[in-house]
Formats: structure tokens, sequence, C-alpha cells
């Protein structure tokens, strides 16, 4: 038995978002929309972001995703979500994050979803709401911060991520959502109230602003209450050695993707031909991250990438920058205990009195892999009993989940297999 990937995971709003008249890019910040859906959007042709070729992104893309999600029925909406659910628990995922947010998807959307939870998903959800001016209408919707998809930019496919400097393949530098006083007074408010603030930020300008919101709520109330309150940014892709100090010294988590290196990172993938090779070899910096004291999460921001986790993790241990990699110990550790500390919950590891999450997997053999020369050695040797791990080599396969155990109770056993009866001792 191992323990389960927790779910950073997320679900990224409702499944069935792709709308027929609504196709959009992988990373969900721009679209093309039909005419008859612009029909549907008066103004939309003033809105920033609208182009008379139909690619649509920032405001003009906000307007026309309103209106294809609000076409969505509460009965769809909650099927959608409970199937959604189950294939998170047929992949040995017992915890999602939910990042909510009055952009990308309702209040209702949002409650429904915490409602879902039960004997029907039995995966476990923390839920984020994404807006600003402190905890207040986070706490009401039943978030457990004010945090996830709280934008400060956009993506770097669709070019709204906000970059110092301008894209390699356009003329602009991307867009911004906010300024650095309203992160400034979004983390005091949510620091005095003990409550987790958050962003989405991924450009190195948008990193900037983030970096002069905090440093300022840290001078403003004390750098003592902003690390209690336990803040998370999603994808810190862009992080340079100024702001992983800030992150460290604040204790902020980083919740990150690594398929997203695997998919588009290198010195020929996506992230090249937007920034140029300059500056996109040194994107998600994980090591850097890891070693400057940053706790990291793993997940997927699903639908961008599937929810796989193990993928992930072999993502970050074979990184386009060899540098970069992590340990298989510490990837599996930051898709396992590194969810649960992001949610602020005791969770991800088995020991004595531990809540009993956990996942049974079908693999090969378990290897304990050579230790990396950056960090202090273990013995290989079999009689000193470090646990192994799967093979994460490419070409291997990935573990199959056999049953999922939530909170004690199985949500999820393979078809394949006997079924397990937690209390059994089994």
């Amino acid at each position: 038995m191992a323990r389960g990937p927790s779910a950073t995971s997320r679900r990224g709003g409702p499944c069935f978002i792709r709308w027929r008249c609504l196709p959009s890019r992988v990373d969900v910040h721009s679209c093309i929309a039909s005419s008859a859906l612009l029909a549907l959007a008066p103004g939309v042709a003033g809105a920033a972001g609208y182009s008379v070729d139909g690619w649509l992104s920032q405001q003009a893309h906000h307007r026309v995703r309103r209106i294809a999600l609000d076409s969505v029925t509460p009965a769809q909406r909650r099927t959608a979500q409970r199937v959604c659910l189950q294939h998170a628990a047929s992949l040995g995922i017992g915890m999602v994050h939910e990042l909510g947010g009055p952009e990308i998807s309702s209040a209702e959307d949002f409650a429904d979803l915490l409602a879902t939870v039960g004997p029907e998903s039995g995966v476990d959800v923390v839920g984020y709401w994404g807006e600003g001016g402190g905890p207040d209408i986070a706490l009401s919707l039943g978030g457990r911060g004010a945090a996830g998809d709280h934008f400060v930019d956009g993506a770097i496919g669709s070019r709204t991520a906000f970059l110092r400097d301008a894209y390699a393949d356009d003329e602009s530098h991307g867009a911004t959502y906010t300024t650095a006083a309203a992160i400034r007074d979004h983390v005091i408010a949510c620091s005095k109230a003990g409550i987790q603030a958050g962003y989405h930020v991924i450009g190195d300008g948008a990193m900037d602003l983030v970096v002069a919101g905090f440093n300022e709520a840290a001078e403003a109330i004390g750098d003592d209450v902003v690390r209690a309150a336990q803040h998370r940014l999603e994808h810190v892709e862009m992080v340079d050695e100024s702001a992983r100090s800030l992150l460290a010294r604040l204790g902020i988590l980083a919740s990150v993707q690594p398929v997203f290196d695997a998919w588009w990172g290198g010195d020929s993938g996506m992230y090249s031909e937007r920034l140029g090779v300059e500056r996109a070899v040194t994107l998600n910096p994980f090591a850097s991250m890891q070693a400057a004291g940053i706790p990291l999460a793993f997940g997927s921001d699903a639908p961008v990438t599937p929810l796989a986790p193990w993928q992930a993790i072999r993502a970050a241990v074979h990184h386009h920058q060899p540098a970069e990699r992590l340990t298989a110990r510490a990837a599996f550790t930051a898709h396992t205990r590194g969810g649960w500390r992001a949610a602020g919950r005791r969770g991800g590891s088995l020991e004595p009195g531990a809540p009993a999450n956990l996942t049974v997997w079908q693999c090969d053999d378990l290897v304990v892999e050579t230790p990396d020369d950056r960090v202090a050695a273990w013995s290989t040797d079999p009689r000193a009993g470090v646990p192994g791990l799967p093979s994460l080599e490419p070409g291997t396969p990935d573990p199959v989940c056999l049953h999922t155990i939530v909170a004690g109770r199985t949500v999820y056993t393979s078809h394949a297999v006997e079924p397990i009866n937690p209390g059994s001792g089994t």
C-alpha cells in the first residue's frame, strides 16, 4: 500500500465548459466564439481582448464565457460534478482543491460542488473562492480561503500572462487584472482573519505585483501575522531569486503543475515560442523553489492538464532543465503531503492517528532511486528499509489505482479486484 496522491488536482470549473460555440484554448484564457454567441453579448466588441478575427481574451472572453456557462442547467452541472469527482477517486485522488470565482464559474456552481461531497462522490473537496476584498465572500460560500483563481494575470499560451518585457512573438506585455495596492489590502484582511489569501500568478510582471503587495502587507501588520495565515499562490511559473526569497520568508505555498513543463517547456516548446529560449528555460524552477524553502504542492489545473497524479510526479522528476528536477521522493511528497498542507489539513502520510486516506496501487517492482547529488544521500541497500517507489523512468507504465480510501471509507474499487473493508485490518 502506498499513500494516495492528494489532489491539488483541481476541478477547474465545470467539466463541460467547452461549449460547442466556444472553442477555448487549452489554458481556458482565450477562445473563438461563434457569431451566434457574440450576438448574445452586447457590447463585447468594445471590451478589452476583442478581436475582429474572432479570437477573444481578457474581458471579451469573460463575457462570452459567462453566457456559455449560464446556458448549463443546474441538473447538468451537478451530474458533471459527480462524474468528475468519481473519476478523481478512480485515479487515487482523495481530495480536490476547487478554485472557483466569479469570472470562471458562479457562486451556485461553487456551492453545488461543496454540497455534492458525500457517499456518491467520496472525494474530499476544499473550496477556494477567487475574489478580492477580504475573506467575507469566500467564507459565506463555505470556502477554505479567498484564494485560487484570483487573477493577477492570464496565461502564456494566450499571451495574457503579464510580463516585464514583451512577448517574443508579439508586441504586448499581456494583461493584468489587479494592483499591488489591492493585493496588499486583500492580504492584510485575510491575514488578520487567519484565512488563506492567494492568487493566480504566472508572468514575471505579475509576480512583481504580488511581491510588492505581500511586502507592503507584511510591513503593515508584520511578517508573523502574514506567515500564520499560510497563504498560497497558483502556478508561480516565472519566479526569480528575489521573489523566491519573499515566498520563503512569508511561508507562502506554491501550488504548481509539473505537466506544464512536460507539455510546453524546453528550448523548442510553446514557452520558447512565446518568450524566447532565454526566458523559457527559467520557467517552473521546482528545485530552486524547494532549495529556497518554499513549500510545494502539485496539481493538474484541470482541465488545462488532465487529472493524472503520476504524470505530474514523473514530469517533475524529468524536468526539461536538469538543475530544476526533483527527486522522486520529493515529487511524491509534493503530491501527497503537499496537497494536504496547502489546504491547512493533516494528511498525506500513513502514521498512527492520521486520517485513513490512502490508495492501493498496482505497479511493477518498487525501486529506491539513486540519491540526487544535491541532497544528503540515503542508502539504496534493501537492508536500510528506505521505502521504494514505482520506477518513473521514461517508457515505464504509470501505477494503476486499485482502491481509494478517504477517511476510512472505500470510495473507489477497481472491478478487477475484491473490495477492501478498512475496518478489517486488511
